[in-house]
């Protein structure tokens, strides 16, 4: 057994000073019948807690650290950017090149503005679209999670997944009546919901490919008929990429799906794995942001030096090297890994992957939407979680969250963790 004493020990200071003990509520363990373990160091694909375990790492602080834990070159970007000062308040260069890789690499985002979070992402596109058309209302989809802003938190996956919540405490019903919600893979939701509100709906926000209900592929043909209803309406069609910009292609999903949507939030890559998000998409919507237009939206460290060294430098390397197929090798190599394992072990499992992206749902049901992932068994997941936290193996405490490669990961930690899985499995 692995010691953990240490993290007991700081997990019960957390709690007298942090509600729950942390600063977003996954990390708690809760759902997995664990006391989080402190981490105090990454490299490469490894993290090491406070009581000196180790641990091949597929969280990755949640998708940003693609390259892996402390990349070289990242770090070295990062120190010389740090001996210039480490925020202005005020407009560097950075921001513009930054803004420019972005655009080459999603043309749908014209104009782009740099925020701190997915959060703060989606809640500014979202008063944007509103803006943009004079309405009100916007669908969202069960199951997503576009961060924790008011209007947001309606159905919403990922934590509250995790945890249970179906909508917070301190929602106005005011605001949760403007968003309406739609099924995820089912259009006819949202051909009702545009026929009963046909000159009131804003905007559609979704996850093109989910990643907060686990992961969830989109049905064939569904993003484009939701493309087609969105502009015969004229609504705004905003994709949130926070996870899958630049991790399932360098273009992103939209890339992928070959979809243009009129605006896209950013986060999580593009910052290197500092906090940032980023909003843009067309021009004629986003010059209506201030100080171009009256849509008001602010930040003192918006667009902040060190973030914006972390993701030019990330996203240089990004596109000068073949990263994504070798990621889909290695995230297929799992994949087929895991369900082979299962099989052995005579255990009802789907896995779904998407380059570098991976979720594990126990049950024997295909997951194709926000009901069918909620069908999964979370008390085997919690049993596998920990099984494989003991045996060195650092996955996503949610069975509602997605496990993340990076390049750093190795053949070598892929068979570790088959061999971990292997002997899990047969104990479940």
């Amino acid at each position: 057994m692995r010691t953990t004493r240490n993290s007991e020990r700081l997990f019960k200071l957390a709690r007298r000073r942090l509600p729950g003990g942390v600063d977003s509520p996954v990390r708690a363990f809760m759902a997995v019948g664990s006391i989080p373990r402190f981490i105090v160091k990454g490299k490469g694909s490894k993290i090491w807690d406070a009581d000196g375990n180790s641990y091949i790492d597929y969280v990755g602080s949640w998708g940003p650290l693609i390259l892996g834990h402390a990349d070289q070159r990242v770090v070295r970007a990062l120190l010389a950017a740090v001996r210039n000062g480490t925020s202005f308040g005020a407009a560097t260069e950075l921001e513009t090149r930054l803004a420019g890789m972005i655009s080459a690499a999603m043309p749908s985002m014209q104009m782009v503005r740099f925020v701190s979070s997915g959060t703060e992402a989606a809640m500014s596109a979202i008063r944007l679209a509103r803006a943009f058309t004079g309405r009100d209302r916007i669908i969202k989809f069960s199951g997503c999670y576009h961060g924790h802003s008011d209007s947001l938190l309606v159905s919403g996956g990922s934590g509250m997944a995790t945890l249970g919540i179906p909508d917070s405490p301190g929602v106005t019903s005011t605001t949760a009546r403007d968003t309406l919600v739609a099924g995820y893979n089912d259009l006819k939701t949202v051909r009702r919901l545009f026929a009963k509100y046909p000159d009131s709906i804003a905007a559609v926000i979704i996850e093109p490919i989910a990643a907060n209900m686990g992961l969830v592929h989109p049905a064939k043909g569904f993003l484009r008929g939701l493309h087609r209803l969105v502009k015969e309406h004229g609504a705004v069609l905003i994709f949130d990429e926070v996870i899958t910009g630049f991790r399932v292609d360098y273009g992103g999903a939209q890339a992928l799906y070959k979809i243009r949507p009129d605006l896209t939030c950013l986060g999580k890559i593009i910052g290197g794995g500092l906090p940032v998000g980023a909003y843009g998409g067309r021009r004629d919507i986003m010059q209506m942001v201030a100080p171009s237009g009256k849509v008001y939206q602010a930040g003192t460290l918006s667009g902040n030096p060190i973030a914006m060294t972390a993701g030019i430098t990330t996203l240089a390397i990004l596109k000068k090297t073949p990263v994504y197929d070798l990621l889909r090798q290695k995230g297929t190599m799992l994949q087929e890994g895991l369900a082979a394992a299962a099989c052995d072990a005579c255990l009802p499992l789907s896995i779904a992957c998407e380059g570098s992206l991976l979720t594990v749902f126990f049950g024997s049901e295909s997951v194709t939407d926000y009901a069918s992932s909620r069908g999964c068994d979370t008390s085997i997941f919690a049993r596998f979680f920990r099984g494989m936290l003991e045996e060195g193996i650092y996955w996503p405490p949610s069975q509602f969250e997605a496990a993340f490669l990076s390049l750093a990961h190795s053949q070598r930690d892929i068979d570790a963790t088959l061999r971990a899985a292997r002997k899990v499995f047969k104990q479940i």
